[in-house]
């Protein structure tokens, strides 16, 4: 019988859970991807984030997002943010399965903050809908989403233990 061992890239490097994990701020239209155990945070004021995380591998990653740009013409700058939001999605998705070694139950969580008014709502739903639509198509099943209105929140999210916390 053969015995294959794996030698690990960094033989010092494995997930602990500590009690007070390190704080990693995301701020928005950027992406941290984990193999650490850590706090992702970020401070939603008309934006959202989409958090991944693997309950297996302990592997996480928190996607912010803002709703709306300001531009001369409002659909064009709804439409170029919509193609730049799905770009830096797939980017944050791309990045997170390739830290994981299998990716066996990827789960997602969305938490936004969006302001007061029926254009910042409606501009919300589009996004929110466009990101769960490309969740489907990726395979991840989103377990919970957290939507304010009119107020900013923060977020922490600790992905080796799949906890979002809104404050």
């Amino acid at each position: 019988m053969q015995f294959k061992v794996r030698r690990l890239q960094n033989p010092h490097h494995c997930p602990v859970l500590h009690p007070d994990p390190r704080i990693v701020d995301v701020q928005p239209d950027h992406f941290e991807v984990t193999e650490d155990d850590v706090l992702l945070s970020a401070v939603l004021d008309g934006s959202l984030a989409v958090c991944f995380y693997d309950a297996v591998e302990e592997h996480g990653a928190l996607l912010h997002l803002r709703f709306i740009a300001r531009g001369s013409n409002q659909a064009e700058a709804t439409d170029r943010t919509l193609a730049s939001d799905l770009l830096l999605l797939d980017r944050c998705v791309e990045r997170f399965r390739g830290a994981m070694e299998h990716g066996v139950d990827v789960q997602g969580k969305i938490a936004a903050s969006v302001w007061a008014g029926e254009a910042a709502r409606l501009a919300a739903d589009a996004v929110l809908a466009l990101i769960g639509e490309y969740l489907i198509d990726a395979g991840i099943s989103i377990v919970s989403r957290e939507i304010e209105y009119g107020h900013p929140v923060r977020l922490l999210f600790r992905p080796s233990m799949g906890k979002l916390r809104i404050e």
